[in-house]
């Protein structure tokens, strides 16, 4: 029986939060689906379509800007009663300078990707206000994709590391638009910090899992104009269908569903394609890439988030 009848998305206006919000509404289990979103306007329109789409009036916004940590506390303090699971979708590329330094110290990308979503998970788990499980949205990148981006290059995954990763002072390589401003370091700091939230709360269910290459996203929207009309009108939907790198929105947002509420998915576990792909199947990514499995490399990704409290 589904434990999980109301459900909190981040990032839930658009793409993959606003899709698996529409899929999820298909459970005639699911009471209320809260529509995270920092625009009201587009928030609106998001509620609006859904309602149309699905004949279902269960949804309702909650304002929070995942990149600001007053914003989120203000939010979790507005949730009116708790929820049974929490998706932590939004995040991107960090706008049009993704390597500045958000207000935290860390830049624009890790901000938008980690900052947030650690904030609303302590604040949650603070005030009672969540009760079974939280699904992190990680990528592929977290862990290289062949011929696209490649494995994370860390010597020691120490705290001190990961705070270079987070403020962007990381030299090897210097993030730049070649390493996607360290977007698959970011991912992977990401999914170390879920598991480490599985043993920290170990009465909640941690999740990591990857959409996979998803069409219809706004992932290649803050890409300089030129590279950004390459992507979005002819690799996404042309060349990458025919050489199997990327899939629907509906199957992306399929993924989180897939891992939701599901006994046999184990907790603190990351679950993305087999690898050297980025659609297909999912497996658990502890089992190929060993640094996931690892406690201490996750414990000091936690700490190395919340030193950029203030």
């Amino acid at each position: 029986m589904m434990k999980n009848r109301t459900i909190l998305i981040t990032g839930a206006n658009i793409g993959l939060g606003k899709e698996v919000a529409r899929q999820l509404s298909s459970n005639g289990n699911i009471e209320k689906i809260f529509l995270a979103c920092r625009n009201l306007d587009k928030a609106n329109q998001a509620k609006k379509d859904l309602e149309y789409t699905t004949g279902r009036k269960i949804f309702d916004i909650i304002l929070m800007d995942i990149s600001d940590p007053s914003s989120v506390k203000t939010a979790v303090n507005a949730l009116p009663y708790a929820v049974d699971a929490v998706i932590l979708n939004a995040g991107g590329q960090g706008g049009k300078d993704p390597l500045a330094l958000s207000q935290s110290g860390m830049t624009n990308i890790a901000a938008t990707n980690l900052l947030g979503h650690m904030v609303l998970v302590d604040e949650l788990v603070k005030m009672n206000k969540v009760k079974n499980e939280f699904i992190y949205v990680s990528s592929e990148g977290a862990r290289g994709i062949k011929g696209v981006m490649k494995k994370p290059n860390l010597k020691t995954n120490s705290v001190a590391e990961f705070i270079s990763v987070l403020n962007g002072s990381f030299s090897d390589p210097k993030f730049d638009g070649n390493e996607a401003y360290g977007y698959g370091y970011i991912k992977y700091i990401g999914a170390l910090w879920t598991a480490a939230n599985s043993r920290k709360y170990p009465h909640i269910k941690f999740i990591s899992v990857s959409p996979g290459n998803t069409r219809g996203t706004a992932g290649y929207d803050n890409l300089p104009t030129l590279t950004r009309f390459f992507f979005k009108y002819l690799l996404a939907p042309i060349v990458m269908p025919l050489i199997g790198m990327i899939h629907s929105i509906r199957k992306g947002a399929a993924r989180y569903i897939a891992v939701l509420d599901n006994p046999q998915i184990e907790n603190g576990s990351f679950y993305a394609s087999k690898e050297g792909k980025v659609i297909g199947d999912m497996v658990e990514q502890g089992a190929i890439f060993p640094e996931f499995r690892n406690t201490v490399f996750q414990d000091n990704a936690d700490i190395a988030m919340h030193s950029f409290l203030k």
